[in-house]
């Protein structure tokens, strides 16, 4: 048994996590949900005197936004939608003997307004720029959303369905990465008071295909995309558990993001991957969070 099974094996033994006969799509526990919500706080602590706009969306978004943004250019292997029966009664009829006799019932479904949020950010952009000009000072957005990864895996820390909270700064190209470089210290201040372990890297997104190879080493080589790294199931290969990224006007582009003078905005975010670093938490400290060491349990629950 490798060591990604053995925890998440452990996992479902102390009920921190519910299986669902779905690799990376579990229940959570009351336990495992506490600590998400005591890190959210520290977040907070951290990141809530900025005084950012707080939007929660849900986790569908608009189809037409979502292809706008290019997401299936860059990762179609990533991608959910929602698909929906919008038969009549024989079609209905059909669909129900397809299931009896175990056929594919879904070769008929289509497909709806709405696919899954691939990342907290991408509803923001579009829901901004219907705002008109950015003030000069640029805008700062504080969002949480499940996101959908289609990449089913053992791997705890690699779920499908899973919690990610942002920040997102708008505005002018040093502004935004004045933002990114005090994340990342406020990152690596975050994780040392909860007692974790870690490194931050130059990153690349998976991006799909061999024209996705030169895409991600241009990402690398511009340094666009760090992250903060935690082992949880290796140590070899620690896992992702922040990430804080530039995006230079790209957005702006897109959306029509403007500041006030004209010119195009540019834009960051840093990423908490909730999921992730609850996970962390636990491999590190243990899975009973009462055992846990009394310096983590202040800076998390006070």
């Amino acid at each position: 048994m490798d060591i990604q099974t053995s925890f998440l094996d452990r996992l479902f033994e102390s009920g921190l996590l519910i299986d669902t006969g779905v690799d990376g799509l579990y229940g959570r526990s009351a336990q495992f949900e506490d600590v998400i919500a005591a890190f959210e706080r520290l977040i907070d602590r951290f990141g809530g005197a900025d005084g950012a706009e707080v939007i929660r969306f849900p986790s569908g978004m608009n189809r037409a936004f979502f292809e706008t943004s290019g997401y299936m250019k860059s990762f179609p292997q990533l991608a959910g939608t929602v698909h929906s029966f919008c038969g009549n009664e024989l079609d209905h009829m059909s669909l129900l003997k397809c299931m009896e006799v175990g056929e594919d019932w879904t070769k008929d479904q289509e497909a709806t307004d709405i696919v899954l949020t691939p990342a907290a950010c991408y509803p923001l952009y579009p829901t901004v720029a219907k705002r008109g000009p950015l003030p000069e000072s640029g805008a700062l957005f504080d969002l949480q959303s499940y996101c959908f990864r289609h990449e089913s895996s053992k791997d705890p820390a690699r779920q499908q369905l899973f919690r990610m909270r942002e920040y997102v700064c708008m505005g002018t190209a040093k502004h935004v990465t004045d933002f990114r470089q005090s994340w990342m210290s406020r990152g690596v201040e975050m994780m040392t008071a909860v007692g974790l372990e870690i490194t931050i890297d130059v990153a690349n997104d998976p991006f799909f295909g061999r024209a996705g190879k030169m895409l991600a080493n241009n990402q690398r080589d511009q340094k666009l995309k760090f992250e903060l790294l935690i082992p949880i199931t290796s140590s070899a290969k620690p896992t992702a558990c922040m990430s804080f990224n530039y995006h230079q006007d790209a957005f702006g582009a897109k959306w029509g993001l403007n500041l006030e003078d004209g010119s195009v905005a540019h834009t960051a975010c840093v990423g908490f991957g909730l999921e992730r670093i609850a996970l962390a938490l636990l491999h590190h400290h243990g899975l009973n969070t009462v055992a846990w060491p009394e310096s983590v349990r202040k800076a998390l629950w006070g």
